[in-house]
């Protein structure tokens, strides 16, 4: 509304404007300067924190898109054989890894429409040409499984380009499967030595007498005494393991083969879950040190000969406070057993629920895994 006090002469049509005019053009404006400012904000630069609350999206049968935390989406995850045959129950992923929505399978029918295939390479070696034939969804990813050695892994120059991610024990997988971990006390605790009555032992069920670690074990015994278990040996039951290694002091974790992060149940189950002090052949010192303190282990290589190490092991068993330092780890670390396939088919997805999707494939597996 305007108000004259003193009446004005009428204005020129073209000079001027009824003010109901100049109002509505004002309103206008300030609408479209609204609606303007409000969509550039959609394409503002974003912050860095802001990538930590994005959320995934899940589309429905209808097509239609909604936003889920990444905690929430759904995985479907067919197994495309049982490892070496050996059926397992899958495990609830919440209770191992906070990670829920987690559907495996073994139904083939899946192949098409599951979100990850996880194929164990000991299965599927032989027949990489079928596999290479099969119809695949762009964004499906193929995950390489394996937790044998590359010296007990055949065929492995087949499988480039085959796979786009790969889960083994080795640290430098794209899922990295363990055969044990450390796990840090939320406060120290005190640990109690078993006590000890005899010297080393050793439980070996591939009994390969060319095999370095053999070799190695018929010199060490020229020295010291070594009670062997297993097929062949002395017997020893599953449920009696931890029990009878624990009266040791010392245990031959001695691997297979020798190969970068080939550390296995050997170490973790055998030795420092039975509470003895491993003496360990495999990668060298260096590598074992990414995973364990350097005082909780003795490595054959710090000796220049197995008759050196004898000498050394009778040394430590008769002083006790030497011998005892082996242990002070265990104030504030825990040896904690990765194996069990449930837990490895939950890690990938794990893995999958917290990595947004890559679909890259491996070009050179087999170089990579040497």
């Amino acid at each position: 509304m305007c108000l004259n006090a003193v009446p004005s002469p009428p204005a020129h049509p073209h000079t001027s404007l009824p003010c109901y005019k100049v109002l509505t053009f004002l309103l206008f404006s300030f609408i479209f300067s609204f609606c303007l400012f409000a969509s550039l904000r959609q394409f503002r630069t974003p912050k860095p924190e802001d990538y930590n609350s994005y959320p995934s999206t899940e589309r429905s049968q209808a097509g239609s898109t909604r936003m889920l935390p990444k905690s929430e989406r759904r995985l479907t995850i067919l197994l495309w054989t049982w490892p070496f045959g050996h059926r397992f129950n899958f495990s609830n992923c919440s209770e191992l890894f906070d990670t829920p929505n987690c559907h495996f399978t073994t139904n083939r029918s899946w192949s098409q429409k599951a979100d990850a295939v996880i194929m164990h390479h000991r299965d599927v070696y032989w027949d990489t040409n079928s596999l290479a034939q099969l119809p695949r969804p762009p964004s499906q990813r193929w995950i390489w499984f394996n937790m044998e050695s590359p010296s007990h892994s055949p065929n492995l120059g087949a499988m480039d380009h085959l796979f786009n991610l790969t889960m083994s024990y080795r640290r430098d997988s794209d899922i990295f499967a363990p055969y044990g971990e450390l796990q840090l006390l939320s406060q120290p605790q005190p640990f109690s030595i078993p006590p000890k009555t005899k010297m080393v032992a050793w439980v070996v069920s591939n009994w390969r007498p060319s095999s370095h670690r053999v070799k190695y074990y018929e010199e060490l015994k020229k020295h010291i005494p070594v009670d062997v278990y297993g097929r062949h040996h002395l017997p020893l039951s599953m449920d009696m393991l931890h029990q009878t290694v624990s009266q040791y002091n010392f245990y031959l974790a001695f691997e297979n083969s020798q190969h970068k992060d080939y550390i296995t149940e050997k170490l973790w189950r055998n030795a420092l879950s039975s509470g003895t002090v491993p003496v360990v052949l495999g990668p060298p010192r260096e590598n074992y040190e990414h995973f364990l303190p350097p005082d909780s282990f003795i490595h054959v290589d710090d000796f220049a000969s197995a008759g050196e190490l004898a000498q050394y092991l009778q040394e430590l068993s008769r002083d006790t406070e030497r011998y005892q330092r082996y242990f002070q780890w265990r104030r504030w670390l825990k040896p904690v057993l990765g194996i069990g396939w449930a837990m490895q088919v939950c890690r990938a997805c794990h893995f999958l629920q917290r990595t947004e999707a890559s679909y890259h494939v491996v070009p050179d597996l087999s170089k990579w895994f040497v």
